[in-house]
């Protein structure tokens, strides 16, 4: 009996040991991620986690010093409030800091660390930019940034604009808010059944928006990003220009390729498509193959005002009605040439 409790002790000893000794593997598994982000994301291959950096803010003409790290919170939170306030479709997710590397002067840095020193790391709890210490003095700084992550409400959802010969405008305005988010300010009404945005459904969703009390914001025009990404430390924040993208959708126009454009959700919304009235059959002409430029007459040409600014600014108008295209052709060799005519009228229509 004594031996046989002997043996079975010597038996847990040894499994005891084994436990302790055990240790979990890893392994591999391939996982096909270029299929999931295709059929799982909207838009398919983009994340809906969206966030915007935020850099101290200088508070010196110099550039030299930096508002506390507080400072920077407080901003990033002021942002978020007022971008919900003014009615952007966004959500609160996380928020982080993020270490920027630079090279400073010693006397820039708010705190400075010194090698080997585990003292000084309770200066650094609030401060923007911090320097290492070593035998050469300082001379590489911590820029201590912060990245606000947000979501859309609902996600995003995805609309084709298609062009189809004869279009003179696309029938929508676009502006910029103050927080530097790029939104639809008004659609063509339903009398306007010739127009290119009036048949996507783009009226539609823009009346959803009103009666939501949201702006209609562009977050992608086709595959490109259009949303804030970082504020200065002079406090500007970086966005798209709406000049420019209003001359890109110009383009779209005149090139009869359809535009893709995603939009910021408050609620899960489907929108129905009208088909084009002048077609009985509910199918859409064929474009024109996209080497081909519809030259404007010569009327669209005069009406075009002249010699005028044109430039776009938080809640500005960034064009025409008629989007001041033009079209010149070289006389020495025979190919046309676009240019972009300078305008500033009341509308942002594009």
């Amino acid at each position: 009996m004594n031996l046989w409790f002997s043996h079975q002790s010597k038996n847990n000893a040894k499994v005891l040991a084994a436990l302790r000794n055990a240790k979990i593997g890893s392994s591999y598994e391939s996982f096909p991620w270029e299929k999931k982000m295709r059929e799982l994301l909207l838009p398919s291959g983009a994340t809906s986690f969206l966030s915007i950096l935020l850099l101290p803010r200088a508070s010196d003409t110099s550039a030299s010093k930096y508002n506390s790290l507080e400072d920077t919170l407080a901003r990033a939170d002021t942002w978020l409030v007022s971008s919900q306030a003014s009615g952007v479709p966004i959500c609160f997710m996380s928020v982080q800091t993020e270490a920027l590397l630079t090279k400073i002067s010693g006397e820039t840095a708010s705190a400075t660390v010194t090698m080997g020193s585990l003292a000084d790391l309770a200066n650094m709890a609030n401060v923007s930019l911090y320097g290492f210490e070593d035998y050469h003095g300082v001379d590489i700084g911590v820029v201590r940034a912060v990245r606000l992550w947000y979501t859309p409400i609902a996600g995003e959802i995805a609309l084709e604009i298609k062009l189809l010969q004869g279009d003179t405008r696309l029938g929508f305005a676009i502006s910029r808010t103050e927080e530097g988010f790029i939104y639809v300010s008004s659609v063509a009404d339903e009398n306007s059944h010739s127009v290119a945005s009036t048949r996507s459904g783009l009226l539609q969703l823009y009346k959803e928006a009103k009666k939501a009390s949201k702006l209609l914001i562009v977050s992608r025009v086709g595959n490109e990003k259009v949303l804030p990404w970082m504020v200065a430390t002079s406090g500007d924040i970086k966005c798209f220009d709406t000049v420019s993208l209003s001359q890109k959708l110009s383009l779209h126009r005149h090139a009869l390729k359809p535009i893709l454009l995603h939009f910021l959700m408050w609620d899960k919304i489907t929108v129905d498509v009208p088909k084009d009235e002048s077609n009985q059959n509910g199918t859409t002409k064929p474009p024109l193959p996209q080497s081909v430029i519809p030259l404007p007459t010569t009327t669209e040409q005069e009406e075009v005002p002249r010699g005028m600014s044109f430039e776009g600014s938080v809640r500005s108008s960034v064009s025409s009605e008629d989007d001041g295209l033009e079209i010149v052709k070289s006389r020495a060799t025979g190919e046309s040439s676009f240019r972009f005519q300078n305008i500033k009228l009341p509308d942002s229509w594009v």
